[in-house]
């Protein structure tokens, strides 16, 4: 007999000293890993994904899960994911699916930044005194301002009036750096979209739509939506494009960088099908290319097209994985009258992933912030674009590492989802979301209470705007925009002279 698999990675311990037998823990499971049957709770570990709902779900705390000890021999290279994954494609034959990041051990450059702080000489700036400006506005921004003066009677006198003559493009007036990324509806649930969509407008920030379309119930929040357009086009109408203060061209996905995305038709559910204009149950496959892209020039033609649609009055990004070329081709979106560049590293979440591709594609974030910083200035086209940093954001100091790094904003997804209550178990491409987020299944979107994800997202967000203002303060900056590039704020610790110079960065001590 030749083996199907190794032991399960998990392992579902019940007390039956704590446990009262209601049954709560079954009904909570999506993935039937636990059942009751009569007077006792069985267990099936290989189902189990970790997603702690059971645990957390359990009113006497009776359920444990933790790492599976018994996993077989151990084995530096042979390891336990290594052969279940080998016995998974033997079996079936198939790619590997996988969700959220980059789950190699690849390093994390944000955790060997250190930031600066005034001292004696320098003094710092305490935020809760003085005004710390935040605004950030996203958009193209002219190399010069010309005015014109123009003669006015006023009071029977003749006064010369100063007139702003350059023609500024539109831009998004941001209260906060912080953005929520696009995730799609199909890919989590209306309830999260709705929580998020709340949330944004409290936070005077925006957040994507994913390539999912909007759905109707999100349409009063237009003035916090991007809308995004990709290659699969669903749900784009002239309608949609109106829905949004801004519209994102999705060229690429930081997890997934090169391939398109796939929605399995078990999600598209009636609601789903109508936002994405396409048959309920079907499968939701959008293509690796657009099929109208094949230069810059090309991508030009569709910014310009979008910005038609919309009568020129709203901005339009370009989204790319963070890959080996990156500052080449942001230096070329720059030159396609794109308004920013959105940059995705290989931390990025998503959906749902090939393995091969979310574990092995890609740069990350950090580097690629600071190569297309250092491109555009170097080519001249810095103030043609913003550049919108995402992929692996983590907290407060991954954003402002990111902006003294280049970016002007960011996009966080996967924390977002974690303030909702995402476990990170990595199985959203199942279908089966405990917690009501990445799921269609109208039983378990219930679970998800709008209000409390929205106060959660929000809290968030407020709590890192605090802190960034803190750490302004700190480094005796008043405001963001000074921030912006400002990489003598930060020092390497740990990092070799190659990767110093990539992040254009000096050593902690000089």
């Amino acid at each position: 007999m030749i083996p199907s698999t190794v032991p399960p990675k998990y392992k579902i311990t019940i007390d039956h000293d704590k446990c009262i037998l209601c049954g709560r823990c079954a009904k909570e499971c999506a993935w039937d890993a636990i059942r009751k049957s009569k007077d006792k709770i069985i267990t099936y570990d290989n189902r189990c994904g970790s997603c702690f709902r059971c645990a957390s779900m359990c009113p006497r705390d009776a359920i444990t899960i933790i790492e599976n000890p018994s996993q077989g021999r151990k084995h530096p290279v042979w390891t336990p994911e290594a052969r279940q994954d080998v016995l998974n494609q033997a079996n079936s034959g198939c790619i590997l699916l996988s969700g959220m990041g980059n789950a190699k051990d690849y390093p994390i450059y944000y955790d060997n930044i250190v930031l600066d702080a005034c001292q004696v000489t320098n003094p710092s700036i305490d935020p809760l005194r003085e005004p710390m400006e935040l605004r950030t506005y996203i958009g193209s921004k002219p190399e010069k301002l010309e005015f014109e003066y123009v003669e006015e009677e006023i009071d029977g006198k003749k006064v010369k009036k100063s007139k702003l003559k350059t023609k500024i493009a539109p831009n998004l007036k941001l209260d906060t750096p912080i953005m929520i990324g696009h995730m799609s509806y199909g890919a989590i649930s209306l309830n999260s979209h709705k929580a998020m969509a709340k949330a944004v407008k409290r936070c005077g920030t925006f957040m994507g739509t994913g390539e999912g379309g909007l759905h109707r119930d999100l349409y009063e929040y237009s003035d916090n939506i991007i809308t995004q357009v990709a290659s699969g086009r669903f749900g784009v109408n002239s309608e949609y494009l109106s829905k949004g203060a801004a519209i994102e061209i999705k060229i690429g996905q930081g997890a997934k960088p090169g391939i398109g995305g796939h929605l399995p038709g078990e999600k598209v559910s009636a609601e789903v099908s109508m936002t994405r204009m396409i048959p309920e149950g079907s499968d939701a496959i959008s293509p690796a290319p657009h099929h109208d892209i094949y230069s810059i020039e090309d991508l030009a033609q569709l910014v310009r097209s979008l910005k038609e649609a919309t009568r020129w009055k709203l901005p339009v990004f370009v989204k790319i994985s963070a890959v080996h070329n990156v500052a080449a081709i942001a230096n070329g979106i720059a030159t396609s009258d794109a308004d920013a560049v959105v940059i995705d590293g290989f931390k990025g979440g998503t959906g749902a992933a090939p393995k091969v591709f979310r574990d092995n594609v890609g740069i990350p974030i950090e580097v690629a912030i600071s190569a297309v910083d250092d491109r555009l200035r170097e080519q001249g086209n810095r103030n043609k674009v913003s550049i919108i940093a995402s992929g692996g954001i983590r907290n407060s100091a991954d954003v402002f590492k990111s902006i003294a790094l280049g970016a002007d904003a960011v996009y966080i997804g996967t924390a977002a989802m974690i303030a909702m209550g995402c476990t990170v178990c990595g199985r959203c491409y199942g279908g089966k979301c405990c917690w009501g987020i990445a799921t269609q299944r109208a039983d378990l979107v219930e679970r998800l209470e709008i209000e409390e994800a929205a106060d959660r997202v929000s809290n968030l967000i407020g709590a890192w705007t605090h802190e960034i203002k803190e750490l302004l303060g700190a480094a005796g900056i008043n405001s963001i925009e000074s921030l912006r590039g400002n990489r003598d704020r930060l020092r390497g610790i740990g990092l070799n002279e190659v990767e110093l110079k990539a992040l254009g960065l000096k050593q902690a001590g000089l």
